[in-house]
């Protein structure tokens, strides 16, 4: 049994990065935030920094990545991951006196699924216009034909 404890320790002191609390999902944390909220695919944090000094600390932080798109919103700056990571954005707020509130959703299959439904039955829709739309337009060349056939038949 102790060579196990000891083989614990070994493992947690040789990799550090694994038994630290300053990523969630492999998104930094701002070390100065409390943890207003935290469940499994949820993080919130209210920290004293300004939305602008948040915004660059996640700007300086996410500079390597390709695939981070920073959208600026009226209410707030949504950064988003359009790639690989496990985790979907980070939502900043602007405009709080208390402080500046960051939000880190993980990514997550209802998300995808719905998006994908969607489209789905978009191209559905889409495709019974185009049918509803080749029947009317079928129907008013059939008759039309039917009339130049009756003219050359009469005439």
């Amino acid at each position: 049994m102790k060579k196990y404890l000891y083989l614990f320790w070994i493992l947690f002191l040789i990799f550090p990065t694994y038994s630290s609390a300053d990523d969630f999902f492999g998104v930094p944390v701002i070390t100065e935030g409390k943890a207003a909220q935290k469940t499994d695919a949820r993080l919130e944090l209210k920290t004293g920094m300004s939305h602008d000094e948040v915004v660059a600390f996640y700007k300086e932080a996410l500079k390597e990545l390709p695939d981070i798109k920073f959208r600026e919103w009226k209410n707030a700056t949504y950064i988003e991951d359009d790639g690989k990571l496990p985790w979907h954005s980070i939502t900043v707020s602007k405009g709080d006196n208390e402080g500046t509130t960051v939000v880190i959703m993980k990514d997550n299959w209802t998300w995808l699924i719905g998006t994908l439904t969607l489209r789905f039955i978009g191209v559905f829709i889409v495709l019974i216009i185009l049918l509803i739309g080749m029947l009317i337009s079928g129907n008013i060349i059939s008759r039309l034909a039917e009339k130049v056939e009756v003219k050359k038949i009469a005439g």
